[in-house]
């Protein structure tokens, strides 16, 4: 039981490294299940019952890199590639707009679209759409270049650290990806004012409860404005194809810690946690996160943005995930906010 330390970390917003380790090493369902209450009473209290949506639209799934939990590493002969014009991008947009989002996140692998591009596009995006927050998540730049993205109107940065474990980066990535770049990305990303956001994968391969606890230690010092948390899910062309999957219920146990941590974060139930778990989305907001991201993409690409396997929703354009999101929420007592949802201290 470890009660204590949840009782301690709710006053305190801080644990040890001591004290984290011991929380994942000991806990029980009872632990979760008390953590969930809390998290969910902070959140409620905070939010509401009110769920802020971001509509993604995964417009490439080319990448330069070559990570080797992922589906669509640069080494995968097996990915039929492809990159969504300007025009399909604003598109999906427009019709995000129309069912209710008012956050664009523009996901892809890194390097599929020019810096000069992607400026481009978010001022184009910004101009059509003057009421709508810009979420980008594009992996690793240099300094100039985040300026740059600022500066045509990005608001947002999504950039999972993957693990604060040194050790642990370097067994889940090639030789030529740079844990102290990584890191240094997303403190350069804080610098420049964008509403920030970190992530692990729970129970990715060689993770250990010591790599957790320098998560939260990481999470609690950075102070991150959103945090992605999902399990590991394997894919069948990978090196970690025949790795364990990462636990559902230590999933929704980090992510009611890093409510009570962290209480105004912005909190996703992931796509990673609706896949391993029918209902793990609603699991997660009952477990604390307020956000959701439906997928926006185009129909035709959505089954070539396979991360992981079996990823869910690939079958649904905007409007029915939408209408089947809400649907969802109603029955847990929660409903969608139509609004940016930004971060506020």
């Amino acid at each position: 039981m470890v009660e204590h330390l949840i009782d301690k970390l709710n006053k305190e917003k801080e644990l040890s490294f001591e004290q984290w380790t011991e929380i994942f090493e000991k806990y029980d369902k009872d632990d979760a299940k008390y953590a969930a209450d809390i998290a969910r009473e902070i959140s409620v209290k905070i939010f509401g019952k009110k769920i802020y949506i971001r509509g993604i639209v995964e417009f490439s799934n080319v990448c330069r890199n070559d990570c080797y939990y992922c589906g669509i590493r640069c080494s995968n002969k097996n990915v039929n590639r492809y990159i969504l014009s300007p025009e399909q991008i604003l598109e999906c947009c427009n019709e995000g707009y129309e069912t209710g989002f008012r956050t664009f996140v523009l996901q892809s692998g890194e390097g599929a679209y020019s810096v000069a591009k992607l400026c481009d596009l978010v001022k184009r995006i910004k101009a059509d759409f003057s009421d709508c927050a810009v979420t980008l998540s594009v992996g690793e730049l240099e300094y100039d270049d985040y300026a740059a993205l600022k500066e045509a109107g990005a608001d947002r940065y999504l950039l999972r650290h993957e693990t604060a474990d040194k050790e642990h980066y370097e067994k889940l990535h090639p030789d030529f990806m740079s844990f102290e770049h990584r890191m240094k990305c997303l403190q350069e990303l804080k610098d420049l004012g964008y509403q920030t956001g970190a992530g692990i994968m729970v129970g990715s391969p060689y993770q250990t409860n010591e790599s957790l606890a320098k998560d939260m230690l990481f999470f609690c010092d950075f102070k991150p404005h959103m945090i992605g948390i999902g399990p590991f899910l394997p894919h069948k062309d990978t090196p970690f194809k025949d790795m364990q999957k990462g636990s559902y219920e230590l999933t929704l146990f980090i992510l009611s810690l890093c409510r009570i941590a962290l209480p105004n974060v912005l909190l996703p139930a992931t796509t990673a946690l609706g896949t391993i778990h029918p209902l793990g989305r609603e699991q997660g907001v009952l477990s604390g996160a307020n956000v959701i991201m439906p997928n926006m993409s185009p129909g035709q690409v959505r089954k070539e943005y396979m991360l992981y396997d079996n990823k869910i929703c690939v079958d649904d354009n905007t409007s029915q995930c939408g209408n089947c999101l809400q649907m969802r929420l109603n029955k847990i007592g929660y409903e969608i906010e139509v609004t940016r949802g930004d971060y506020h201290d």
